[in-house]
């Protein structure tokens, strides 16, 4: 046997021997002690329903097959592919604008199919009926006229359908913007994976390489800005609880402005010199935008301190709570406190931020009375934010 096997065990001390009889450590109790399971707010009232998806799935499979037979399997691969990147920048910004009540992932996942599949098959089709309606037009008529109320048209049906199928994830102009974004974001989309490809056809890699610098780069953001228009109007007939009449009157109002801008952004790049127009005209439409959101969300953070302070009045959350949950800067202050937390517990902080957030606005449709399961939301949420905020501070 070694040597080191050998050899009785050393302490440092005398006192620190063993005993002959060594206790066993008591046993945990079974099940061990855990955060319980949560409750979550009710899916109904804030999901797409299955039909929508089949729909949306039948009308891909005919569009598949029509970018297979139009632009051959190659281009269409190397145009979707393209795609990707301009989708992805669009995405990510909408969801700066969203990022403390992230909408459901599944009117998320519609918004963009909606877009990406209905709208542009839509469009497709009702180019075909006018086409041999009233024959060719002239190439300035469709991009300044028939192509801004056509598209337009159908991506403000797929807002307005989230409003009818979803109105408990419909709170206000901010989920409008984010819903017509994400609308407007799928259709460019596919609109980009047909550019790219005829480019790359026609003229291959230096002019898909200009083609990819003008849409994806330079105006990525275009077809979002302008259904966003549409969303806004009616997420404004949202948030003061109208009827769905009411709510379409809105959106058609929003769609002329949607048109308008379209036209006038396609028409700056038809009647005149684009990059010239780009920096005069359509930058500082962008900017405009920007600007416009920036307010939305000062409002709506305005909104959300209102209502997380009736909470804080009732004894739910005291006041240095409500401006953490509810402003900029404060959300800020909070994550980087938990970063420093045993474990760093930013996950917890994030949801923590969400429920309360989302707790918002349960409690501005119960005040408006437009959501029967407010209360059952509400109890939910109150219970989730409690747990959340022990499981923070437990050490």
């Amino acid at each position: 046997m070694p040597d080191r096997f050998s050899r009785p065990p050393s302490y440092a001390s005398a006192l620190a021997q063993p005993t002959h009889y060594t206790p066993p450590a008591p046993a945990a109790p079974s099940p061990a002690e855990a955060l319980p399971a949560l409750p979550v707010p009710t899916k109904k009232g804030r999901s797409v329903s299955l039909w929508l998806f089949g729909f949306l799935g039948f009308l891909l499979l005919a569009l598949i097959g029509y970018f297979g037979w139009a632009l051959g399997p190659s281009a269409s691969v190397i145009g979707l592919l393209l795609a990707l990147i301009p989708l992805t920048i669009v995405f990510l910004g909408v969801r700066m604008i969203d990022r403390w009540e992230p909408e459901p992932k599944s009117l998320v996942i519609f918004a963009i199919a909606w877009g990406a599949v209905a709208a542009v098959g839509l469009t497709l089709l009702s180019d075909l009926v006018l086409t041999l309606a009233v024959g060719l037009r002239d190439d300035a008529v469709s991009a300044v006229v028939q192509a801004p109320i056509v598209e337009e048209f159908w991506k403000g049906l797929g807002v307005f359908l989230v409003f009818l199928v979803a109105r408990r994830a419909f709170d206000g102009p901010i989920d409008g913007v984010v819903y017509g974004a994400l609308v407007g974001a799928g259709f460019a989309f596919t609109e980009n994976i047909q550019y790219f490809a005829i480019s790359l056809i026609e003229g291959g890699g230096g002019q898909l390489t200009v083609t990819f610098v003008v849409r994806a780069l330079l105006s990525p953001f275009a077809h979002a800005m302008f259904t966003s228009l549409t969303g806004f109007a009616i997420g404004l007939a949202a948030r003061r609880h109208a009827s769905a009449g009411a709510a379409l009157g809105a959106g058609l109002l929003g769609l002329i402005g949607a048109i308008l801008l379209h036209a006038l952004w396609n028409g700056s790049a038809t009647f005149a010199d684009f990059f010239a127009l780009y920096f005069t005209l359509q930058v500082p439409l962008f900017v405009g935008f920007i600007i416009g959101i920036i307010a939305l969300r000062r409002e709506e953070s305005r909104l959300t301190r209102a209502r997380l302070g009736d909470y804080a009045a009732a004894g739910w959350f005291t006041p240095e709570e409500v401006t953490m949950l509810a402003t900029p800067a404060g959300r800020k202050v909070g994550m980087a406190w938990a970063s420093r937390l045993r474990g760093d517990r930013r996950p917890l902080m994030r949801e923590f931020i969400k429920d309360a957030t989302t707790l918002a606005s349960v409690r501005q449709r119960a005040i408006t009375g437009r959501d029967p399961l407010a209360a059952e939301d509400e109890r939910a949420l109150l219970i989730r934010t409690r747990a959340t905020r022990a499981a923070l501070l437990a050490y």
